[in-house]
């Protein structure tokens, strides 16, 4: 598969609530982060219970509410709801991480359950040692243990064709 790995490195993140994200066809979980202004919290919990009373897969969209590559990437999701829409229906609880770019990338942190961790210990969580940069627009594939499903591109240049997303949520690597 075809993909450009053009990073958008981005020194901040988060704040609260953005009018821009995932397009509605997408019935994405919106989460706002807590802890607002010291920390930017994004709680997993119920959406990971959700998928697993669903035996759904969870796909988690970060953007930023001022990011124009974060735009882009909705543009095209929006453009071509009537193609993807569907995919994401059938196996994916969409999440959508509401942020802006404000806040510092270090008070980023995820939760699951009573466990906390900042962007960079959720990276490697993930399994991810590829980057420790905050990249825009981010995308995690998980199942419904917060287990990666594959290692996804992040960044401007990342899904830009309905082949490529569709290899995405088939998890072809």
């Amino acid at each position: 598969m075809r993909r450009r790995a053009v990073l958008l490195l981005v020194a901040s993140l988060a704040g609260p609530a953005a009018a821009a994200g995932l397009p509605a066809p997408y019935a994405a979980t919106v989460l706002q982060p807590a802890g607002v202004p010291d920390r930017y919290e994004f709680d997993l919990t119920a959406a990971l219970q959700r998928a697993q009373a669903q035996n759904k897969r969870l796909y988690v969209y970060l953007g930023a509410d001022d990011c124009p590559f974060c735009r882009k990437y909705e543009a095209f999701l929006a453009a071509n709801a009537a193609a993807l829409a569907p995919h994401f229906a059938k196996d994916y609880l969409v999440v959508d991480l509401r942020s802006t770019l404000k806040a510092q990338a270090d008070r980023l942190r995820f939760r699951i359950g009573n466990q906390s961790w900042p962007y960079k210990e959720f990276m490697t969580r993930l399994g991810d040692e590829r980057m420790r940069a905050l990249v825009y627009p981010s995308v995690w594939l998980l199942d419904g243990q917060a287990k990666p499903l594959m290692q996804m591109p992040a960044g401007t240049g990342t899904f830009e064709t309905v082949p490529e997303q569709l290899e995405i949520l088939r998890l072809e690597n």
